[in-house]
């Protein structure tokens, strides 16, 4: 397997971003939103960790832009708070 190869990951109501670089967050969340909305899942939880919220803002850029995307916002506590967002899809 060579760095070019795409790497599959599951498609599950929940997202970890911890192991997607960087400069990729942007293009596998949008795959990831996309693939979610096909397979008809309607809420989601992506985890981008706390840091300086970078991940953050990259992940949130996205959601409001992506026109099946009702709502988005912090998870509750007991689900990462601010380290995580809870998205509702169309």
């Amino acid at each position: 397997m060579t760095d070019d190869e795409p790497i599959r990951i599951p498609i599950t109501d929940v997202f970890d971003l911890h192991t997607v670089r960087p400069k990729e967050v942007e293009a596998v969340v949008e795959a990831y939103l996309e693939e979610a909305h096909r397979l008809g899942l309607k809420a989601l939880r992506i985890i981008h960790g706390r840091g300086i919220g970078v991940q953050r803002r990259i992940v949130r850029t996205v959601l409001a832009r992506t026109p099946f995307v009702v709502s988005y916002g912090d998870a509750p506590m007991e689900a990462g708070g601010w380290g995580a967002t809870i998205v509702t899809l169309r």
